[in-house]
């Protein structure tokens, strides 16, 4: 590049997306689709659309794109691809196509985005998927994701905000990537704590959900750039309240020390500002209130289930390998409408 110096990760992941209260006021803005076979639309804040195609067959359409989140253009692909799939996963469907979406600056060595496309079309092939094709524009900076194409039983879709009083909630991965990933932009995140979370941002949550799946799933999402408590009051839908039990929250252990160092993304503060109000801590440490409101990119999957199921789907889900915990609980609707307890 003539001697210019390229910058791949500015920033980016889950922390880029537009804050929930932003995107709250437009798309209430915008005309409600009346069709009986779309089935999940974008009213629920859930996590793809789903549409009917028959009694048996319904497709579950979603697409995801971010900036870089770690300096290896190969990670970053993988990770872009595992984040936008896992939309598909969440509302209990299987991957069947993908199409590329890319952003790249037409100066920089193609190489470089070779490497994106190669990781995320290994994902896409661990999914069980086909990479059918893409969209590439030329732009300022790198950006990748992917538009995904799935199937699900009409009948057996997982949505976001299903769940009933008595269910017990599960996290399948750890919590802490967002604030990680600043302290490693900033050189302060350790190998270990970088590897942490590479290997949690890269794991497809393919293998979560089918396991989710034999049991009485009532709500389920992935845990993404709005945070564990965010996408949580999107699940309760206001006619809920969960009780969140802080010590059984998994999440990356260095995370916490870099929460304390104040290595903090904006999004988090955003995360905060837009359900604050809804959350009251019990004697909570500064760094878990952090580590609840940070934005995941690839996060777990949160699932609202029978409370009879959860021990037995939760020791099936930790033969995986990754941290994971039963979280809370869903309570009838009262004030806070979240409630951390001590």
């Amino acid at each position: 590049m003539s001697g210019e110096e390229i910058v791949f990760c500015k920033g980016g992941g889950c922390t880029a997306k537009l804050g929930p209260g932003v995107l709250a006021r437009v798309l209430d803005k915008l005309p409600k689709m009346r069709d009986e076979n779309l089935l999940v639309g974008y009213e629920s804040s859930d996590d793809a659309a789903v549409y009917r195609l028959s009694e048996d067959l319904a497709v579950v359409q979603t697409l995801d794109f971010f900036p870089p989140m770690v300096e290896d253009p190969y990670v970053f692909g993988q990770i872009a691809a595992a984040n936008a799939l896992s939309d598909v996963y969440a509302m209990g469907g299987d991957v069947k196509t993908a199409l590329n979406i890319v952003c790249f600056p037409e100066n920089w060595d193609l190489n470089i985005l070779g490497k994106i496309l190669q990781g995320g079309s290994e994902k896409v092939r661990e999914a069980g998927g086909i990479l059918a094709g893409g969209h590439s524009i030329a732009d300022a900076d790198v950006k990748y994701g992917l538009s995904v194409m799935g199937v699900v039983h009409p009948d057996r879709i997982f949505t976001n905000n299903g769940c009933q009083e008595g269910d017990w909630l599960l996290l399948t991965k750890p919590l802490g990537v967002g604030i990680v990933c600043t302290a490693g932009r900033i050189g302060e995140a350790s190998p270990q704590a970088m590897e942490e979370a590479v290997r949690s941002m890269t794991a497809l949550n393919k293998y979560a959900s089918e396991i989710v799946r034999k049991y009485r799933v009532h709500g389920c999402t992935d845990v993404t750039g709005f945070g564990f408590l965010g996408h949580l009051k999107e699940m309760l839908g206001g006619k809920f309240s969960a009780v969140v039990y802080p010590g059984q929250i998994p999440y990356i252990r260095e995370a916490w020390d870099y929460a304390g160092e104040f290595l903090l993304t904006a999004a988090g503060q955003r995360n905060r500002n837009h359900v604050g109000e809804s959350v009251r801590f019990q004697k909570t440490a500064f760094e878990m209130e952090e580590l609840l409101f940070d934005p995941q990119t690839s996060g777990g999957l949160l699932v609202s289930m029978e409370a009879e199921d959860a021990k037995r789907c939760i020791g099936e889900i930790r033969a995986l390998g990754l941290s994971c915990g039963i979280v809370g609980e869903i309570r009838k609707k009262q004030e806070p409408e979240i409630l951390v307890a001590g």
